[in-house]
């Protein structure tokens, strides 16, 4: 992960650096020389997948002239995407995006004792029918099952939506959306059950983080998960970050409502091309780009 850009740019070298001094802990290291098991840990993941994204974009900054006041209608994120998404257009510094994501990797990983949590894609299924599956799956929880919870965590594209609460309730939603004839539910290798109420002790620690980190008005404003809409003032968007947390992420909503606020083409910062993937299914009139190598990122550069 962005090792090909700290090899070819120093100024990649210097944003990784910052992120290691700000996380005391040498990030880089684990994204380019692994383990793997330590590097997908949530804590490590979210500030290293935030780590990548940056670097291409402050690549850009310095090597392409790239202006998101001048050059971006809106910046968006999937998850903790928003955080990468709010530190390039200059809401957190790249060091307080970098605590934040570490702090709420570790929140998300705390709130839920392992085992008792599941996440599952049901792929297939449009929202409509994953959230009726997730409803008569808790309304279905036997005596012996406390505090079902199944609700719709992802509403990622059409035919791919993840659901996540109790392991019992999700695995039960499974079948009931297989036999309202999705055509697979797939259990998520997750640590966590992200983005469902069971995410509330988590969602208090960010209200805490958040409260003391400043956020500045973004160079061009946040297409917010939780809301699907455009949001710029400082206090709307800590609020929704907190929210965010136990909230739904609403992607295909999002990539629905770019055309109408202007936007004629995405592009990915690192990472590679799953959201690109996910705009393509779910507005195929919208132009896509991603950027990860060296060589796609002087290829974008002569555009701007």
């Amino acid at each position: 992960m962005g090792k090909a850009l700290a090899e070819a740019y120093a100024v990649a070298r210097e944003t990784f650096e910052e992120i290691d001094e700000a996380l005391s802990q040498k990030l880089s290291r684990l994204m380019w020389e692994g383990p793997e098991s330590d590097l997908v840990l949530t804590e490590n993941a979210q500030p290293a997948i935030m780590a990548a994204s940056l670097a291409v974009v402050r690549v850009l900054e310095q090597e392409g002239g790239l202006d998101v006041a001048k050059h971006a209608r809106l910046v968006a994120g999937h998850s903790l995407g928003e955080y990468s998404a709010l530190a390039a257009a200059g809401a957190f510094t790249l060091a307080d995006a970098a605590r934040l994501l570490k702090i709420r990797g570790q929140a998300m990983q705390a709130a839920v004792p392992v085992g008792l949590g599941a996440m599952s894609a049901l792929l297939g299924a449009e929202i409509e029918m994953a959230e009726e599956a997730a409803r008569e799956a808790v309304a279905a929880a036997g005596p012996d099952e406390k505090n079902p919870v199944c609700v719709v965590a992802n509403d990622n594209a059409p035919g791919q939506v993840v659901i996540s609460g109790t392991a019992a309730a999700v695995a039960r939603a499974g079948e009931i959306a297989k036999a309202k004839g999705a055509k697979r539910a797939m259990a998520l290798a997750v640590s966590a059950p992200f983005h469902c109420p069971l995410m509330q002790p988590a969602a208090e620690r960010m209200a805490e983080a958040l409260a003391q980190v400043t956020i500045r008005p973004p160079a061009a404003p946040v297409l917010a998960n939780v809301t699907a809409a455009e949001a710029c003032e400082p206090a709307t968007i800590r609020r929704l970050l907190v929210e965010q947390v136990t909230g739904r992420v609403r992607w295909r909503e999002s990539v629905l409502a770019l055309r109408r606020l202007g936007v004629t083409t995405t592009v990915e910062f690192g990472g590679g091309k799953v959201l690109t993937g996910m705009v393509k299914r779910i507005d195929k009139e919208l132009q896509t780009c991603t950027l990860d190598s060296p060589a796609d990122i002087e290829a974008f550069a002569k555009t701007l």
